[in-house]
């Protein structure tokens, strides 16, 4: 009998454990096949602690939780002269994508709320056809940097620039309302008159077919030009950028 005890209270720990477990931005997807098993006919019904938590859903628009608002606020994203104010005025978009090894990642972007769902739609779609992306997070993990989340390959949206960092003034800045997104910025450099160079590198400047390159009237351009968004949306080339409109203003879509 004691055996017997320490063997069920074992079990319920380890399920418990899997129960508080989660999927976290640049690790593996969460795999559905577990949630999907069917028990054979000799198998009793499992218990409430024995049955594994679903999968979260491929893509997920919800809140900006309050710790990652913190966190924008605290990289200097939210100033008196930028046009978002409040945490209700941003949406995070929890996505999979595949990332330049094939594997499947888990990241999110985060946008002005009038874009969240067309950011969902497009995205999902290039998760379907398995157009890779290096990593995907907010640009507050880069204390607000803009170069350094372009350096890290890191595809974004959101971003109310610092003074240094700004190429157009805060309020019509696509970026700082949410309303741009950044692709790969390593494969899709953008030419910085302030330097007269290619940023964050010229090594992929020429636009010829190549992974993760976004190009006219391929995949990605279609599907964000389905939505109504923009490619290089500026006087120079800026390959990795689309947005909906310049100055930005309210989003009705297509």
């Amino acid at each position: 009998m004691p055996h017997l005890v320490r063997l069920t209270t074992a079990v319920m720990t380890l399920a418990l454990l899997a129960g508080c477990s989660g999927a976290q931005d640049d690790e593996p997807a969460p795999s559905p096949s577990s949630a999907s098993a069917t028990p054979s006919a000799t198998t009793s019904a499992p218990s409430p602690t024995d049955t594994t938590p679903a999968p979260p859903p491929a893509s997920q628009v919800r809140e900006v939780p309050p710790a990652q608002w913190d966190a924008i606020v605290g990289a200097g994203m939210v100033r008196p002269e930028c046009p978002i104010q409040r945490r209700d005025q941003l949406r995070r978009v929890d996505l999979n994508f595949v990332d330049f090894e094939g594997r499947t990642r888990r990241g999110h972007v985060i946008v002005n709320a009038d874009v969240a769902q067309s950011i969902q739609r497009i995205f999902d779609r290039l998760f379907a056809e398995e157009f890779p992306i290096r990593k995907m997070k907010g640009v507050e993990a880069y204390g607000g940097d803009v170069a350094r989340s372009l350096s890290a390959d890191n595809t974004s949206a959101f971003n109310c620039r610092r003074a240094d960092q700004i190429n157009a003034p805060f309020k019509d800045s696509p970026h700082a309302n949410g309303r741009a997104v950044d692709i790969n910025p390593l494969e899709n450099p953008w030419m910085d008159l302030r330097c007269d160079c290619w940023t964050p590198s010229a090594r992929h400047a020429e636009r010829t077919p190549g992974r993760g390159k976004i190009l006219e009237k391929g995949l990605v351009w279609r599907l964000f030009d389905r939505e109504g968004w923009i490619w290089q949306n500026i006087d120079v080339p800026d390959y990795m950028h689309f947005d909906t409109g310049y100055p930005s203003r309210p989003f009705g879509g297509a």
